[in-house]
């Protein structure tokens, strides 16, 4: 099997590219710019022989087909890892989601590659509240842009399948966690304890609450449910089934340093979400991907403390 991993160099892709190459009769293509790649994500791997490693720009059209031609299946995990940077930057998501998934699909039609894996997100839904939303529900509402450049993401994948006779997996995760994170709630709380032992500053009011994957269960659910997918296009929730608040991660993260909970004050910036474009309370419906028999190993608590025990031992002070 001929493998294209566009932003395999980062987080969710070099997990990927490490089990990918597990099969002796694999060859691998790692795609990626890395601008928040890392090489170090990548480490022993480099001096795989069944591994080519292509430090380019998928904006790049000419580049990215000729570096995928002879690929069998793309994964396609390359997108803006920054989502509260749109404030700032409102056409990042553009630039660095929905344009390289045109890209990767135009590549894909001229090397008449047969299969996509999309990595999406709960960002797609929008604000649902409580409701454990199902794959099918809708309207579809974003609102940040990147859950609109995921969106806009599927529905390019879904016509390219349907006119190219591709085909297509879409899986909306959950937030995932794990070793060689360089974003997100934990990793930032890590941070900001070594920087200042006393004092941990928390956006919102710490009562924002979602479902937190291993990545190791991430790779697992694609597996699963790719090879016991018969349609053409596909898309599932990917998640644990339970849900930890930011106030939790905290205490989590503060009792895995060591450091006594009680000289440490919490700082809560207030409101009841972290930045514009954030969902405070996202909660999926798994009856789909629970029935072709996929579930997730560990908890969100779990997944979580493995993920906080992984990154203290790679943030540097």
């Amino acid at each position: 099997m001929r493998s294209f991993v566009a932003g395999g160099a980062g987080f969710i892709g070099s997990h990927l590219v490490a089990r990918l190459v597990q099969d002796p009769t694999a060859n691998v293509v790692v795609y990626d710019n890395f601008s928040s790649g890392q090489e170090w994500h990548l480490g022993a791997l480099v001096n795989e022989p069944r591994l080519r490693v292509v430090r380019a720009d998928m904006k790049d059209l000419s580049t990215l087909s000729e570096s995928m031609a002879g690929a069998d299946v793309v994964y396609h995990l390359a997108s803006n890892p920054d989502i509260a940077k749109a404030v700032s930057q409102p056409d990042i998501d553009f630039w660095e989601g929905t344009y390289l998934t045109q890209n990767i699909l135009e590549a894909m039609r001229r090397n008449s590659v047969g299969k996509i894996i999309y990595a999406s997100g709960s960002g797609i839904y929008g604000e649902t509240g409580l409701l454990e939303v199902p794959e099918d529900h809708g309207p579809l509402l974003p609102i940040s842009t990147y859950g609109a450049s995921k969106l806009a993401g599927e529905a390019l994948i879904c016509a390219y399948c349907h006119l190219f006779d591709i085909q297509g997996r879409v899986y909306r995760f959950a937030n995932v966690v794990g070793p060689r994170q360089t974003h997100g709630v934990a990793y930032d709380f890590i941070r900001r304890l070594r920087e200042n032992p006393h004092r941990l500053r928390i956006l919102g009011d710490g009562n924002q609450s979602k479902s937190y994957i291993h990545v190791e269960d991430v790779l697992d659910a694609i597996h699963w449910t790719d090879a016991r997918s018969a349609q053409r296009f596909d898309y599932f929730n990917v998640a644990t089934g339970d849900y930890i608040t930011v106030r939790e991660i905290a205490d989590l993260v503060v009792e895995e340093t060591g450091l006594p909970r009680g000289e440490l004050e919490y700082e809560f910036t207030g409101g009841d979400r972290g930045w514009k474009g954030d969902v405070p309370v996202v909660r999926f419906d798994l009856r789909k991907i629970h029935g072709l028999g996929w579930r997730a190993r560990w908890s969100s608590r779990e997944a979580m403390r493995k993920a906080v025990r992984a990154m203290l031992a790679e943030v540097s002070d």
